[in-house]
């Protein structure tokens, strides 16, 4: 899927113009973000923390296929908010569903950073890929 819902209008997010890194929490696991590889097709908008964890196998939830219809992709940017930009009213009214908000909360498929600084960002404990986790 994209990472679009037809019910919901913005104009795209600014795409990044240099390389920076997402460090995904707890595992540690560091992703190089090349924007010249923007987009990764996956699920949410192109760039978004979504889009770039499922293309780098870091497992994050999505329910509704990152098109912005539900709270499952919630994570929490540690370091680097000021790079993603405003969250959307249309964003903000979905996160509002999702348990454990904290003051930098975003959805995953709507958070796209700009690129100006590296990222931390937790994937809350509840929200990891359930499927990978009952595999064990």
């Amino acid at each position: 899927m994209g990472g679009t819902n037809p019910y919901v209008k913005a104009a795209p997010p600014p795409r990044p113009t240099r390389r920076y890194t997402v460090t995904f929490q707890p595992t540690g696991e560091v992703v190089a973000v090349d924007p010249a590889r923007i987009p990764y097709g996956r699920t949410g908008l192109a760039g978004s923390i979504l889009d770039i964890a499922l293309a780098h196998d870091v497992d994050l939830d999505h329910a509704c296929g990152g098109v912005l219809a539900c709270s499952t992709c919630h994570v929490i940017v540690r370091k680097g908010a000021a790079s993603c930009g405003e969250a959307s009213d249309d964003e903000l009214d979905q996160l509002e569903k999702a348990p454990g908000l904290e003051e930098h909360s975003r959805l995953g498929c709507q958070c796209v950073p700009d690129g100006s600084e590296d990222l931390v960002v937790e994937v809350p404990n509840w929200n990891r890929n359930l499927v990978s986790e009952a595999a064990h």
